[in-house]
């Protein structure tokens, strides 16, 4: 044998860099390393970071002040799985920080976080670029991004993964996204329902509860819940209500079933299938409130339509909402009052709640939550609409003292509600009395001279309703109720002005305080309004006919004739005409003016024992005007030597025209004052 020769060991290469193993315990240090070309350098590098972020808030700021997230976004599109693997790992818990989303947002990273939901990425990577998604969409902008870089469809897709964590970020993203319409729209192209329904047999409570909260969104739309009736949704969502260990479920799905009992042929569906009659069972016995209320708020929702609100009636709804009345829950009560008004625009449910129902509603009338009031006071305004026997059920349950308190409330809605009860039962004269007794014109001060429109219209209908005597009239007057009134005729709102006009047409119905409206300047603007084919109302003519009818004096002045009905009487005076805009003077004012050459102002007083007011005694007014006249035929024999006596075929009355008065206007007095008995006219000096 030969000997052995031992070879030599060749040198490493001098332009090759021998194996560093660096130990840091800096993130600083960490986040420069994301610059590396080495992948093992990248991989090992994110993966540091990612159990870094996963510690705290505290944490994924320090790496966003590090500026981490700029170099992180481009390892989103390595080549190498494991980089981008762990990259996207980070993203999907550095992204509930709200800098780092804004930054995210502004990087427009939203295009290379989607693109990791593709089919043959691993399932891991799936998980965290949607929990990135999830936590990005929580945003408008965010929203927005997602949808316009095509996040919809992929993330329906994941819906049907194997992995719980993906489910669950999937639904949770969709979930966000469906609150905006435009992504709701376009969701229901992409046949949603069916991955939804499944995700409800899910063993994780929390992907059955995210689920149903989505379905719940998306069947505000009919198309969607069109489809959840065509995969059999309603079977899934009974199944829920009747298994006691999904309690933690039945909100949700109540909220799903009240969406869909706004489709007439949904509730005929689950009217034959029992569906209904269980689903009032299982609202009416629950002890969990939030199941009470949004029961009672699927009904309130569904009764809006007439051929639902037939159906209910036949499944003896009403009995269920008189027992959530009772409940104690202040929400529940709430729902339970708004479905019943809902419900009473059915005559028959109306008559159901007569005694039953109205009494435990009056109830609520004095609850110390204002809400409960509001929606108390709605229901039984809409029961008491058109239904005097309820007006009077109401009254009987001492609903009168309860329902003035609540016009100061500082919720106007209570106080429309509180004031269209009142208005409801005035309507019938007993209850009118009843109510003038509680003080009701000084409690309709403060809604008279509210901002809010609704109010305002109310209030002015409640005077309409209750202002049917002298004494409701002067009521009014004293707390200084007709000064508002008269300022709602300016309203822009037709209604205001509508129920304004209707409050001063009854109020002018004696001569003291049409005198005082017009005073007040009402017949002016009720002349402005009426002067406008846009504004004018049939109640806006007839107040300003009514105040001139009970106003004779200024209705003379202001049109030169009386008709047959108008009866002179005491106090009227002709003062001659005067021009549109121009004030009539009140006859104490008129006396106590110095006596010039103008044309004389003729008063008529029916009292025999009456003097002239002593500024006619004086011997300048005899000298200016001629002698006092003191009965009718006295009259038709001064007015031979200054007038023409004439029959006016118009009023079937003697009239008396003046040839030529300075005011070129006519005289006319009704034969009903001409003739009475021991009259007597004055003439007093003129303006």
């Amino acid at each position: 044998m030969g000997k052995k020769i031992k070879k030599e060991v060749e040198p490493p290469p001098k332009d090759v860099f021998d194996p560093l193993t660096i130990e840091s315990k800096k993130a600083a240090t960490v986040v420069l390393m994301l610059s590396s070309p080495e992948e093992e350098i990248l991989a090992k590098a994110c993966e540091a970071i990612y159990k870094f972020a996963l510690k705290g808030e505290e944490n994924k700021a320090t790496l966003l002040e590090l500026g981490a997230v700029e170099p992180l976004t481009k390892l989103l599109t390595h080549e190498d799985k494991i980089v981008r693997r762990n990259a996207t790992m980070i993203f999907g818990i550095m992204a509930s920080n709200n800098d780092v989303k804004k930054l995210l947002r502004e990087l427009e990273v939203m295009n290379s976080v989607i693109a990791q939901l593709a089919p043959e990425e691993e399932v891991v990577i799936h998980e965290f670029a949607s929990l990135c998604l999830a936590n990005m969409s929580v945003e408008y902008t965010g929203k927005v991004q997602i949808f316009e870089h095509g996040g919809l469809e992929p993330l329906i897709r994941l819906l049907s993964s194997p992995d719980p964590d993906v489910k669950k970020n999937s639904i949770e993203c969709l979930y966000n996204l469906v609150q905006d319409f435009q992504c709701r729209t376009t969701l229901q192209e992409l046949n949603p329902i069916p991955p939804m329904l499944e995700l409800l047999k899910s063993e994780y409570p929390i992907i059955q509860l995210l689920a149903l909260k989505t379905l719940a969104v998306i069947t505000c739309d009919k198309e969607s819940r069109a489809m959840l009736k065509e995969n059999q949704g309603l079977d899934y969502l009974t199944k829920i209500l009747e298994a006691k260990d999904l309690g933690d479920l039945h909100v949700e799905a109540l909220a799903v079933v009240a969406n869909c009992l706004e489709d007439m042929d949904t509730m005929v569906l689950m009217q034959q299938t029992g569906s209904l009659k269980k689903l009032l069972s299982f609202a009416e016995n629950s002890t969990v409130s939030d199941i009470q209320k949004n029961a009672a708020k699927a009904i309130t929702k569904a009764a809006y339509d007439p051929e639902n609100r037939k159906i209910f009636h036949e499944q003896e709804v009403e009995k269920c909402l008189v027992t959530l009345l009772g409940s104690d829950n202040d929400g529940t009560k709430i729902a339970a009052s708004q479905a019943i008004s809902a419900m009473s625009e059915n005559s028959s449910s109306k008559d159901f709640f007569n005694t039953q129902g109205i009494p435990q509603i009056v109830q609520l009338l004095r609850s110390d939550n204002e809400e409960v009031r509001e929606a108390a006071a709605l229901a039984l305004a809409n029961l008491t609409t058109n239904s005097p026997s309820n007006a009077n059920a109401a009254a009987e349950a001492d609903a009168i003292n309860p329902l003035i308190n609540i016009l100061s409330s500082k919720r106007d809605g209570a106080i429309a509600n509180a004031a269209t009860v009142l208005t409801n039962m005035a309507i019938q004269e007993p209850l009118r009395a009843i109510i003038q007794n509680h003080e009701i014109m000084h409690a309709l001060l403060g809604p008279l001279r509210s901002s809010n429109t609704m109010v305002q219209s109310t209030a002015a209908l409640t005077v309409a309703a209750t202002a049917c005597d002298m004494e409701a009239r002067t009521q009014l007057k004293n707390c200084g109720g007709l000064e508002p009134l008269v300022e709602l005729l300016h309203s822009k709102n037709d209604e205001v002005r509508k129920h304004a006009s209707w409050a001063v047409m009854v109020c002018a119905s004696d001569e003291l305080m049409a005198v005082e409206l017009c005073r007040l300047g009402a017949l002016d603007i009720l002349e402005e309004i009426n002067l406008s084919v846009s504004r004018k109302n049939k109640f806006s003519e007839a107040a300003y006919n009514k105040l001139l009818n009970n106003n004779l004096s200024l209705k003379y002045s202001q049109t030169g004739y009386l008709s047959s009905s108008n009866i002179i009487s005491d106090g009227f005076y002709d003062y001659g005409r005067i021009n549109p805009g121009t004030k009539l003077l009140p006859l104490k004012e008129l006396c106590l003016q110095e006596v010039n050459d103008q044309r004389a102002v003729l008063l008529v007083n029916n009292k025999s024992d009456t003097s002239p007011p002593p500024s006619m005694e004086d011997k300048s007014a005899d000298a200016a005007y001629g002698r006092n006249i003191s009965s009718s035929a006295s009259l038709r024999r001064g007015s031979k030597e200054k007038a023409n006596f004439r029959f006016s075929p118009g009023f079937g009355s003697p009239t008396e025209e003046k040839s030529e008065p300075a005011s070129g206007r006519n005289t006319v007095v009704s034969r009903g004052a001409a003739k009475e008995k021991g009259s007597r006219h004055w003439l007093i000096k003129s303006g």
